[in-house]
């Protein structure tokens, strides 16, 4: 994932991600239990996940085992059906184009729909942790919004640059059912999943029966 200079202004209509990141994700990672990674082909990865309904101690619970088990599998976003539980939530760790570091949750996330004058497209890699070992080239804006709610249920809008922005737009389609791979070319999408069949997983994976 390429990263591109881009200046955004500040707006206090998003959420400030990018304080005491190492505190926070410690702290969730902490609480968290580890859990082994779905793969493509499990079906909770096909489908459109469940809105996140009841923001209670349970939803917190499952937010600190995203957080531990994106740790484990040394990722920068995971999705809650990554670790079969279908719900719409997804954590992230991420750098931006600049080097900062973000870090936090979205439940029940919608991608804004950019102007034409936003939409600049970024082509490089992407990966993700329910293909492992692929990689594939995809085209994606460069800057993206996406809203919803934090775990005690409030609104929140969260905006992203570059290689941060590819992590909000690939963890929001989780939730809605796609993989990036069901946004490539017949033959791209075939070569990732010779790409991982060829690879050995660097985390547990729940195999499907």
């Amino acid at each position: 994932m390429a990263q591109r200079e881009t200046d955004q202004p500040v707006n206090d209509e998003f959420i400030v991600d990018t304080e005491d990141c190492e505190e926070r994700e410690t702290a969730h990672r902490e609480r968290g239990t580890s859990r082994p990674i779905t793969v493509v082909g499990n079906p909770v990865l096909h489908k459109e996940c469940k809105d996140v309904t009841e923001f209670d101690d349970d939803l917190a619970r499952l937010i600190d085992d995203m957080f531990a088990s994106q740790r484990t599998a040394e990722g920068v976003g995971l999705a809650a059906n990554q670790i079969g539980v279908d719900l719409k939530v997804f954590v992230y760790d991420c750098m931006d184009d600049e080097g900062v570091r973000h870090v936090g949750h979205v439940c029940n996330p919608v991608l804004d729909e950019l102007p034409a004058d936003r939409r600049v497209l970024d082509d490089s890699n992407e990966g993700c942790l329910s293909v492992p070992t692929a990689y594939a080239p995809l085209a994606r804006p460069d800057y993206a919004v996406v809203r919803g709610q934090d775990m005690k249920g409030n609104p929140i809008a969260v905006q992203g640059t570059g290689y941060f922005a590819r992590c909000l737009q690939h963890e929001t389609d989780h939730l809605y059912g796609y993989l990036y791979i069901d946004r490539l070319s017949k033959r791209d999408r075939k070569d990732a999943l010779r790409q991982m069949a060829e690879g050995t997983p660097r985390y547990p994976v729940v195999a499907n029966d």
